[in-house]
């Protein structure tokens, strides 16, 4: 291993974070590159922390580059988050994937995603969901069970970090990249664990954390993330510069409700089928907030993580014309003596610390950085100091020197 990857949303960063990057030179990557998600995170909403807080303090804690995962990228399940996050890394010449999982067995992953990659499991998986299973995620998990019975792979894709991971290695044999997974344990909450006096003193999930800034401040991170990255965390709190979360709640709905004037107003988002686009219409003209049109979306099929990216693409505007991979290479921070990786083979997509330049690339390109500022200027709005519209494009790469 001398260069590895990581695909993350560090909303805050955290230990778990810092132990993963530590891992990562003890196993022997001479130098760590993060694709990190940018305007939006895959929960489907705005991240709580502006991408250049998130950059500083992945750089500060171990990272030498950071890429952003563009935002319709990183608003999305766990296929098309891992298929983006693994053509970036590959594009950057990452030679190795490193990664958490509940399951940290690395050969067990690659097995599971073998089988998701087969005709025979999208056989299987189609005649689950003609069947009438309750959820995709039942499918998939009845096909696996089905094509592999008595083994551990159905069990695996029951744990999102699993779930995660097996998407990592599927994408990397779809993408046909050199890039080895590499799996480590999670360590302490598990994603979303609330935190209580059971979870462990130094490790607890991001979701927790940022829970826990809400009801008592940047401050009460302090056991649970480096110090480096809490007095960013600190000065962001005193600048305002984090989300609030009401705010965009109100401001979601307002574009929704916006989109509502229109014919048809949400046949053309993305992952809009069976009739879903009638199902939001109807929420977004009965609902007065963004947790009660939630509520009204999310049944046991349709669960509440897609309907919340099904209401953030519906509310930005994202289509199928969006596109589905990244179409470019956009560096928001570095160590300076990092940088000369960049320059050692052609990559084979644009690259920049520049969106206004990889715009003027080609067509696509183009498409990805306008979507990309629409969440972006969603973000700036919605802080509890609200900024201008536009700061993606003046904003300047992060140099970290030693």
């Amino acid at each position: 291993m001398k260069f590895a990857g990581i695909i993350a949303e560090y909303d805050p960063f955290h230990n778990g974070h810092a132990w993963q990057l530590a891992q990562a030179r003890a196993l022997g990557a001479q130098r760590v590159a993060v694709a990190m998600s940018c305007g939006l995170t895959q929960r489907g909403a705005l991240p709580l922390l502006p991408e250049a807080v998130r950059v500083q303090a992945a750089l500060a804690c171990g990272a030498d580059l950071v890429f952003a995962l563009p935002a319709p990228c990183a608003c999305a399940g766990a296929e098309a988050f891992a298929r983006a996050g693994v053509r970036i890394l590959a594009a950057a010449g990452c030679d190795t994937l490193v990664f958490g999982a509940e399951t940290p067995d690395t050969a067990l992953l690659q097995k599971a995603a073998r089988v998701l990659c087969s005709e025979d499991y999208r056989a299987a998986l189609r005649q689950q969901l003609a069947a009438g299973a309750r959820s995709f995620a039942a499918a998939r998990q009845a096909a696996v069970q089905a094509l592999c019975p008595g083994s551990d792979i159905a069990a695996l894709l029951d744990r999102p970090n699993n779930n995660l991971a097996v998407e990592y290695c599927k994408a990397i044999i779809e993408q046909n990249v050199e890039i080895q997974p590499i799996a480590l344990p999670r360590q302490g909450a598990d994603h979303g664990q609330a935190l209580t006096e059971s979870a462990h003193a130094a490790f607890a999930s991001a979701s927790a954390l940022r829970a826990l800034w809400a009801e008592d401040g940047a401050a009460a991170l302090a056991p649970y993330v480096p110090e480096k990255a809490l007095r960013l965390y600190k000065q962001v709190e005193y600048d305002g510069k984090y989300t609030d979360f009401a705010v965009m709640g109100h401001c979601e709905l307002a574009l929704l409700r916006a989109a509502c004037a229109g014919q048809a107003p949400f046949a053309a988002v993305r992952g809009v089928s069976e009739g879903l686009e009638h199902r939001l219409e109807n929420a977004v003209r009965e609902t007065a907030s963004l947790p009660a049109l939630l509520d009204a979306l999310t049944t046991v099929r349709y669960p509440r993580a897609r309907m919340r990216r099904l209401a953030m693409d519906a509310a930005l505007g994202y289509t199928a014309q969006t596109p589905a991979l990244p179409p470019y290479l956009h560096l928001l921070g570095a160590r300076k003596e990092a940088l000369p990786l960049l320059g050692e083979t052609a990559l084979p997509l644009p690259l920049s610390h520049s969106l206004a330049r990889l715009a003027r690339e080609n067509k696509t390109c183009a498409q990805m950085a306008a979507a990309q500022s629409r969440a972006s200027d969603l973000g700036a709005l919605c802080r509890a100091k609200p900024e201008p519209m536009g700061g993606i494009y003046r904003q300047k790469i992060i140099f970290l020197t030693n």
